[in-house]
């Protein structure tokens, strides 16, 4: 006789009823039923309803609830070893990873401090060597150090220089103005995003974006429109259909049923008599298979995973462009979950690039697929909109949630939430690259301005123990120009050009042999240029010490704000085409 317990009192072996409505409070075995059915989508996100009987399928999950039927049920395990807890736990755990532009930004700044640090600490000897050894002299023309003759202040006096010469190196070295670039570019990215429907939770997502290489997406209410419609229609002998009537030998016509990707429901009547069937199809959304081109076009693999048949996921993918018609099961771009979580790591790993569709996947296989990936190196995007979902969704480097139909667990655990429930990634990845490109440039700007200012003060301070851009004058070139200028290039949009090169991945260096190129032409030009005026500026133009010194610095600064056309056009010629559609940098 079933006796009524809270659900947190259900221990292992207990044996617990089950009816039309109920939640299935733990996972278990069915011991006794009838005619049970339960819907998984809670699981597997597919809205079939699946047969529970005690031959073949006799496993039920927490979770998922019964639509039909009733039966008795052995519990085997409860709370958090549940596979529903297993997923849960999966969910709730934060790995706390750098994104891969973190990775590199931390990179190039430790590669930067090292650099200054060296030259500093270069230029400190240098001058410490010259001041003892009596070669540095006086504005008299006398020698500053004459042993025992010179007095412990006036030695006290050429060390602190000479240290103060060493930290304006440190700090000409150092780009302040980087941290406020990254600001600026993200706060300016969320913005535009905001406007397309797209809500960032997590900042770190936009950091990843460019850098995407594969997106697992799943199938219903992402590629398709989670909604049946009517497709196919036999009665009898016949097939009705709109337009003419065409005869397909049987050979052909079973070959078609097999990969139509349909589900049917047949229609009876007394006695068992069937009179026709009715295929119903989920039908992809309007312009998926062009976001698909699109996605390939960029170099970035579509994976589709789904808790769904072979048969209706090949349909699906093909329709969506993401397989080819003459790809087969053989060939590894199709595989079930089953199969592939039964592979070894080693087979997975030789395998995992092959795959394009992986159907009849569990939760946990979609977790599986994209560690699989990020250990191959690739940076990974998942789409999905339901709670079985949301394993794959934190795992991944950026996850991408349905606003409209997605779950709330989905969207908790995803980096960004798409309101309009479309397949969005195209738009995504667009603005991940323009967001990456765009720091990539206030790189190239900001390094070539400390690059010149290091060698025109290091040669300075070596050859005449004086620097001509003092620490006080840096600090008004990083917050006036370096603070406009970052806003300047933050706000560049995305060009077609963007969707047209390889994804950068996880291992490819931030500055490119283009951006090197850029930066020491540039710089190799300011440093001539500005040591011709520091040395022999007076003597050109007639200038006294002091009007020389002004002109030494306001040329740097015009040269730091011409250099801005460079950096916002790295691969044109032409660095002023398409200007007038930046109104702020103008």
């Amino acid at each position: 006789m079933c006796q009524q317990i809270s659900i947190f009192e259900i221990v292992v072996g207990d044996v617990i009823c089950l009816k039309i409505g109920d939640q299935v409070p733990a996972d278990g075995i069915l011991v006794e039923g009838h005619s049970l059915q339960v819907d998984e989508s809670s699981m597997t996100g597919e809205s079939d309803h699946i047969q529970i009987n005690l031959g073949q399928n006799p496993f039920l999950f927490s979770g998922t609830k019964v639509v039909d039927g009733y039966g008795m049920m052995l519990v085997t395990s409860v709370d958090m070893n549940t596979t529903w807890g297993e997923m849960m736990s999966e969910i709730s755990s934060d790995p706390n990873e750098h994104t891969p532009l973190r990775e590199r930004l931390d990179k190039l700044t430790s590669s930067i401090d090292k650099v200054g640090w060296l030259v500093a600490l270069l230029v400190l000897v240098v001058q410490l060597v010259k001041y003892f050894i009596g070669t540095t002299k006086d504005e008299n023309g006398n020698k500053e150090f004459n042993g025992s003759k010179t007095s412990s202040v006036d030695v006290i006096n050429a060390v602190v220089g000479s240290v103060a010469n060493a930290v304006i190196i440190v700090v000409v070295t150092i780009p302040e103005g980087l941290p406020l670039a990254v600001t600026l570019t993200l706060a300016y990215l969320m913005k535009r995003m905001m406007d397309d429907k797209a809500i960032v939770r997590k900042l770190s997502a936009c950091e990843t974006m460019g850098s995407a290489t594969t997106i697992c997406t799943d199938k219903t209410g992402t590629l398709t429109l989670n909604k049946m419609i009517v497709t196919k229609f036999f009665l009898g002998k016949g097939h009705i259909k709109e337009g003419s009537h065409t005869s397909i030998s049987a050979e052909v016509l079973e070959l078609f049923h097999q990969g139509v990707g349909l589900n049917t429901t047949g229609v009876g009547l007394n006695s068992f008599i069937l009179l026709g069937f009715v295929g119903l199809k989920d039908p992809c959304r309007p312009g998926m298979k062009k976001a698909v081109e699109d996605c390939q076009n960029a170099g970035v693999n579509i994976k589709m995973i789904t808790g769904d048949n072979v048969f209706t996921a090949k349909a699906i993918a093909t329709e969506c462009g993401i397989l080819h018609p003459n790809q087969e099961v053989d060939e590894g771009a199709v595989i079930e979950g089953e199969e592939f979580r039964n592979l070894t790591d080693e087979e997975r790993m030789e395998r995992i690039e092959k795959m394009r569709v992986m159907a009849r996947s569990s939760p946990f296989d979609k977790l599986l697929m994209v560690q699989c990936l990020r250990k191959k190196g690739h940076v990974v995007v998942v789409t999905g909109d339901g709670t079985n979902d949301a394993p794959a969704l934190k795992e991944a480097d950026i996850g991408l949630s349905m606003g409209i139909q997605g779950t709330e667990v989905a969207k908790e655990s995803s980096d960004i939430v798409i309101l309009d429930a479309n397949f969005a990634s195209v738009a995504i990845l667009k603005w991940g690259r323009c967001f990456y490109i765009n720091i990539q440039k206030s790189i190239q700007f900001q390094l070539t301005e400390n690059v010149a200012a290091l060698m025109i003060n290091f040669v300075a301070a070596v050859s005449s123990g004086e620097v001509p851009l003092t620490a006080v004058q840096l600090l008004w070139v990083n917050l006036i120009m370096d603070t406009l200028g970052a806003l300047a290039l933050a706000t560049e949009k995305p060009t077609e050009e963007l969707m047209k090169k390889k994804p950068v991945g996880r291992t490819a260096p931030l500055i490119t042999n283009v951006m090197w190129r850029n930066l020491m032409a540039q710089a190799l030009y300011q440093i001539a240029v500005l040591l011709t005026l520091q040395f022999k500026g007076e003597l050109i133009f007639g200038f006294n010490k002091r009007v020389n010194e002004t002109l030494f610095f306001n040329t740097f600064v015009l040269c730091h704000v011409f250099n801005e056309f460079n950096a916002r056009s790295m691969e044109k010629k032409n660095v002023f085409e398409g200007i007038q559609k930046n109104k702020l940098f103008m």
